[in-house]
């Protein structure tokens, strides 16, 4: 299967993997009744697509990208079946009929194949559970139903084929020959031609021609053609060869070679790159000779490390909080500081590496080799923003549990902190020394400032749930307020030995060690400037210089939770 052409739709998609699995539902029955919608000749904004799914309006510039209306289908057949493998139910448990893929071939007298482009045209599939376990693509009754009498030719034509003569058969083939040896076409034209001269499909003409050269493995129905492949043709054969049609199958169908079809499928491949937008937070030891090997040296895999102790998983227990989501929020661990700074320094380095080398990229002379390897970097940056991601789901939580009173249920407020939580980490500049969950965390109280102020919708279970939730925190905050306090103050005698007194100044306020301990007062650095009368860029300085002594003389805890 392809993958999404819509960089802003499969980031859609991406996102949607945090929700919590009432919800996707939801949200997978929607995508079902935007695609019937859709029109092929029309263009639509990624807002209108977005809001049908959602239930919202993107704030990015994302909301203007305009989708034409056949890339917009495909890309939704794509979409539905990815978020429906996530929630595939057993089919046995449905109230209706299910079809997998060759009970419906069996049952119509078609190919699988003609299965296949009826799911193009629009037959709606989702994944299931069959009885030996394994998940599959499986068709409703009522949408099968639905699907033919809606297109009742394209069941006319599927079965054309088994109607098909010896002696029509052979008048194809004849015809065919002849239009190969007086004309250069290309196999999908020649085909074409014949459908108007005959009346047959397309596919029931496709279909004898390759019939009759499986037969006859030493002779051709008609020679390759040497014209230029036509623009939508290339299209057509670069979507193909996404879905995983076989490269053999693509030279039968398109009358090429074989490296001819792949020079079609780089240069698709290297135009999809070069209109990729790819954004990174530069740093200036991205140029340094060694970086490769500093930055990249490390493996991304996770090593074990503490959990977080803001709100325990297994406390929200109510239909929203379904097992896939708690098992991601019990199991990963909380970054370090040290690892966040690698996992952002990485995610960073490896796009500025692929914006490097996609510089080099031409369309006259693409090179597969240098598509793979751009490709293989933007791949490995997913990976890492998915760990970041996942590893500060916890914060969207906690956060989410103090908002219950503005009008939105629980489930939507972890939703709408979800996509926060992700435009964050594009946005986080690591290289400032500040932890991301201050940024992530801004990040989502604006997303709740935009909700409207209406009665909240919480059941009767959520809210004993979420009432647990805030005695637990007040009874772990009563117990941990003496050794915080105690931390604080053997903080603060270590700044006053080993800092001057400007440095004190800057560093006790602008971390918040004067005042109460559980709420830091922090000041900007424009305002300790102007209370010293110095300019915000000195005020800096003075803070970069005490917080390098500080490195030196504190221990990793007592720095973590100065910076932290």
């Amino acid at each position: 299967m392809r993958k999404i052409k819509s960089q802003n739709l499969a980031q859609l998609l991406m996102q949607l993997r945090f929700t919590p699995e009432k919800k996707r539902r939801k949200q997978l029955d929607a995508v079902e009744q935007l695609f019937a919608v859709i029109k092929k000749d029309k263009e639509y904004p990624f807002e209108f697509v977005c809001f049908r799914i959602t239930g919202f309006h993107p704030k990015s510039e994302a909301a203007s990208e305009l989708i034409k209306g056949d890339e917009l289908l495909e890309d939704l057949r794509i979409f539905m079946a990815k978020l429906s493998g996530r929630l595939a139910p057993p089919a046995a448990e449905q109230s209706q009929k299910i079809y997998t893929i060759k009970e419906l071939s069996k049952t119509m007298h078609v190919s699988t194949k003609t299965v296949y482009r009826w799911r193009k045209r629009g037959l709606i599939a989702r994944k299931y559970i069959f009885r030996d376990g394994i998940k599959r693509f499986g068709f409703l009754q009522s949408t099968v139903d639905e699907f033919l009498d809606a297109h009742p030719e394209l069941v006319r034509q599927a079965q054309d084929f088994a109607r098909l003569t010896d002696a029509q058969k052979d008048r194809i083939i004849k015809q065919a020959g002849k239009l190969s040896a007086t004309a250069e076409l290309s196999r999908h034209q020649i085909i074409a031609r014949i459908r108007r001269q005959t009346g047959r499909s397309h596919e029931t003409i496709r279909y004898t021609l390759l019939e009759y050269e499986k037969a006859n493995p030493n002779k051709s129905a008609l020679k390759n053609s040497t014209a230029a492949i036509e623009p939508a043709q290339a299209a057509e054969l670069y979507r193909l060869f996404r879905q995983g049609c076989p490269v053999k199958e693509l030279m039968e169908r398109f009358g090429r070679n074989r490296s001819s079809i792949y020079r079609i499928i780089n240069r698709r491949r290297a135009k999809a790159l070069l209109a990729r937008k790819i954004e990174f937070i530069p740093s200036e030891e991205f140029s340094e000779e060694d970086a490769e090997e500093k930055i990249r040296a490390k493996p991304t895999e996770r090593p074990h490390q503490s959990r977080a102790k803001v709100i325990e998983p297994s406390e929200l227990v109510d239909e929203y909080f379904v097992p896939e989501y708690l098992q991601i929020l019990k199991e990963t661990p909380v970054l370090t500081r040290e690892r966040e700074v690698e996992l952002f320094r990485r995610y960073n380095y490896v796009k500025f590496l692929a914006c490097r080398k996609r510089a080099d990229v031409k369309l006259s002379h693409v090179s597969a080799t240098k598509l793979g390897e751009i490709e293989g970097l933007l791949a490995e940056a997913e990976d890492i923003k998915r760990t970041i991601i996942e590893a500060n789901l916890r914060l969207v939580v906690s956060i989410a549990s103090r908002h219950t009173g503005m009008g939105t249920d629980f489930s939507e407020l972890v939703s709408k902190g979800n996509f926060a939580l992700i435009n964050a980490v594009e946005e986080f500049d690591y290289t400032k020394g500040f932890r991301f969950g201050r940024r992530a965390s801004l990040n989502i109280a604006k997303e709740y400032a935009r909700l409207s102020g209406k009665r909240t919708r919480i059941t009767r279970t959520r809210a004993g749930s979420l009432g647990d939730i805030e005695r637990d925190m007040r009874t772990r905050l009563v117990r941990d307020v003496a050794s915080i306090e105690k931390t604080r103050r053997s903080l603060v005698h270590v700044i006053k030995n080993e800092l001057t007194e400007s440095e004190q100044y800057v560093i006790l306020r602008r971390y918040g060690l004067i005042g109460p301990p559980l709420r830091k007062e922090t000041k900007t650095l424009q305002q300790i400037g102007e209370e010293l009368g110095l300019s915000k860029e000195r005020i800096r300085q003075i803070e970069l210089t005490a917080l390098q002594k500080l490195r030196q003389s504190l221990s990793s805890e007592q720095f973590e939770l100065l910076t932290g």
